[in-house]
């Protein structure tokens, strides 16, 4: 029988199976949490074991079911710390951040991922991409949706000729560049790149010494007036000639 959970901040706690991925649920959506549950008691090799809707009462909960797998809602845990939180109390607990469309973002990505988070997968991801990257993560302790990838690693901006500099950035450490004028340190780059820190403090060493930058902010400022970072800014939906009715 499905155990139940009645702390403030639980959810009911259901184990079907014994043995399998122990997977749990940390979302303010009642709705979410039950598709969830649906998919993970359906999937062969994993064990539902419930949800909450509160950071406190994901705390208790890993406390007391040592789950192996915590999938976080990204609007619960808007600066990681209920991720690193967890993963400190339990090292060989993983973390799987689900991020909403309003944290689609460089920053707020990149800052997880370089915080401790073990992955990070869209909210709005198919069933079967959230039972991969559930094993994925598991598995290597890391997973990232390719189509966040793109918005991590992929420059915003658009590589130009720099009149001042002696040559051309390369791709790399245009992509270095990019990611310090999103305000990351080089052991945050170094996350997000797959790259040592040394390596990181080279390329940022080559753009200083290219872009004839005194240090990282005067590299930034040189690089957006000289165009090396054009700000690109998302098109607007042209208005409809009129404005559509939703009620009376």
């Amino acid at each position: 029988m499905p155990r139940s959970f009645t702390q403030p901040g639980m959810a009911r706690v259901a184990r079907p199976l014994e043995g399998g991925l122990g997977v749990a649920l940390v979302d303010g959506v009642p709705l979410f949490r039950e598709g969830l549950s649906a998919l993970i008691m359906r999937t062969a090799g994993f064990t539902w074991l419930g949800a909450t809707d509160t950071p406190q009462g994901a705390v208790q909960f890993a406390e007391r079911y040592h789950p192996n797998v915590v999938l976080i809602d990204s609007g619960l845990d808007p600066r990681s710390h209920l991720s690193n939180m967890l993963a400190a109390a339990n090292p060989s607990l993983t973390t799987l951040v689900m991020i909403r469309e309003s944290h689609r973002t460089t920053q707020y990505v990149a800052t997880a991922i370089a915080s401790g988070v073990h992955g990070v997968i869209l909210r709005s991801a198919e069933p079967p991409q959230i039972i991969e990257a559930i094993r994925a993560v598991r598995a290597d302790r890391r997973y990232v949706d390719p189509a966040l990838a793109q918005t991590v690693a992929a420059p915003r901006g658009r590589l130009t000729r720099v009149p001042d500099a002696t040559l051309p950035l390369s791709r790399r450490e245009f992509q270095v560049l990019q990611l310090i004028a999103d305000g990351l340190e080089n052991q945050a780059i170094a996350k997000i790149l797959y790259v040592s820190v040394e390596t990181v403090r080279t390329h940022v060493k080559s753009i200083l010494r290219k872009l004839g930058a005194r240090d990282r902010t005067h590299a930034v400022a040189v690089s957006f007036r000289s165009g090396v970072l054009l700000t690109q800014e998302t098109p607007r939906q042209p208005a409809p000639n009129t404005p559509s009715r939703t009620g009376t």
